[in-house]
Order: structure tokens, then C-alpha cells, then sequence
């Protein structure tokens, strides 16, 4: 895969969309930045990044075949591509916190964001915003969030991480484009943050509650088992697991 190296950009997904839009980018291709200026997270979140310490790209992948409705499967994939990177560097405890946070216990070690692209109603590729903790071992004001550095206790080459996962998204595109729908929504599931265990929720009003996780949908709601034995979906503006 082809990558460009940049020093300073305000956002690497923001870079491969106008690179496409120009372009008409076809070929897998992904951005290597060492400092984001304006990095988002998910629901326009700012994604916090000492320059040349973490990992902060965004790769664009070519879809073909994925209807407009399995956009899910997309995250799922990406999810489990990073899960399985930081598996092999002997990170423990591992989970995927729904949608697609990478979680060693409750440490946040990754963001994705994932913006889809189609073209005359149909998905014809992906662009995906990676960050990644490698090395920076100090976040303002973000207790939840933790690094690669802290868990293992030394430095890590910010491009082998890069190299690693690149392989995996690779590897786990080719399964979403076999349409191994079912294996891959298994594997997800199973490394769900908080699975079969009584949690704690805030809903859109502000309101907490108790609940279960479940599953998720095939659209990526993520059904929670609440009272009365009732299981309910939820999308991501409407639910948020708390801690």
C-alpha cells in the first residue's frame, strides 16, 4: 500500500477526502502524519496527540459489493484489525468498546473514525481515521485515556505500528468483501466491552440506567437487555455506556 508521509496537516481524513475528490482515488492508500492540528474523534470529538509520539493516520480502502445498509461491517472490520495489531504486540485485557474503541481494560488506546464512500447510491470505499497511543504517556485531563508505552514500559517505532495494522486491515477487508457477515459479527461480539455484564448507561435525556449488552444490530445499534426482560436498541446518539 502507498503511503504519504506528511509533517503537520489538520486532519488526515480531511487530506485522503479531497485526495479522492481530485483524484478519483482507486487504490488502497493511506496518510502518515506526525502532527494532526484538528484531529476529530467520533460525534466531532477532538482527538488529543503529542506531535510524533502516536499514531494518527487515515487509510482509504476500496469497497465493492458491500450494500449501503452493511456499513457496519466496515467498522467492525476496522475494529478488530486494530484489536488484532495490539494483540500481537502482547497487549492484555483487550476489548473493543462499542462502537469502535480499542480498550486494553479501561484504557482507551484507540479512536477510528470511518467516513464512507459512495457514489451514485452505491459504497465504493472507505476512509479510515486511526489513532493510535503509541508513546505519549501523559493526557490532559482524559483519565480514561492510556498508551502502548504505559502498558509495556518502553518506546515503540510509531511506523511498525503502522506497517502491523496496515497488514490486518488488509486481511480483514478481504473477509468483508467475501461476505463473511456472520464469523465477522461473531468475532466482534465476543470482545465487546461489558458483555453479559450489568452496566451503567446515560441516555439521550440525560438519564441513567442499568442495563446488559447483548449484541449489536447488523446496522450497529447496540442492543442492551434493561428491565422487565425487555432488550432495547440503541444507536449512538441515543445511549452512553459510562465507565
Amino acid at each position: 500500500m502507498h503511503i504519504i508521509k506528511v509533517d503537520a496537516i489538520d486532519s488526515t481524513n480531511i487530506f485522503l477526502r479531497e485526495l479522492i475528490r481530485k483524484k478519483k482515488q482507486v487504490d488502497p492508500i493511506c496518510v502518515l502524519a506526525r502532527e494532526q492540528l484538528a484531529g476529530k474523534g467520533q460525534m466531532g470529538t477532538v482527538w488529543q496527540s503529542n506531535p510524533g509520539e502516536n499514531l494518527t493516520c487515515s487509510v482509504f480502502i476500496p469497497i465493492q459489493g458491500v450494500p449501503l445498509v452493511d456499513q457496519f461491517f466496515i467498522s467492525m472490520v476496522t475494529s478488530l484489525a486494530v484489536y488484532d495489531t495490539l494483540r500481537s504486540m502482547m497487549i492484555t485485557k483487550l476489548s473493543i468498546k462499542w462502537p469502535n474503541d480499542i480498550l486494553s481494560d479501561r484504557q482507551k488506546l484507540c479512536g477510528i473514525l470511518i467516513e464512507n464512500v459512495v457514489k451514485n447510491g452505491s459504497m465504493i470505499g472507505a476512509v479510515i481515521g486511526v489513532g493510535i497511543n503509541v508513546n505519549q504517556i501523559n493526557f490532559d485531563n482524559l483519565p480514561q485515556a492510556g498508551s502502548l508505552k504505559q502498558i509495556l514500559g518502553y518506546n515503540l517505532e510509531v511506523e511498525e505500528v503502522l506497517n502491523s495494522l496496515l497488514q490486518r486491515l488488509q486481511k480483514r477487508f478481504l473477509e468483508l468483501v467475501a461476505s463473511n457477515y456472520h464469523s465477522i459479527k461473531k468475532e466482534y461480539e465476543e470482545v465487546l466491552f461489558r458483555k453479559n455484564k450489568p452496566s451503567a448507561f446515560m441516555n439521550a435525556k440525560g438519564e441513567s440506567f442499568v442495563g446488559i449488552i447483548k449484541s449489536v444490530t447488523n446496522e450497529g445499534k447496540l442492543q442492551v437487555l434493561i428491565e422487565d426482560d425487555i432488550i432495547s436498541d440503541f444507536d449512538l446518539k441515543e445511549v452512553k455506556l459510562l465507565y
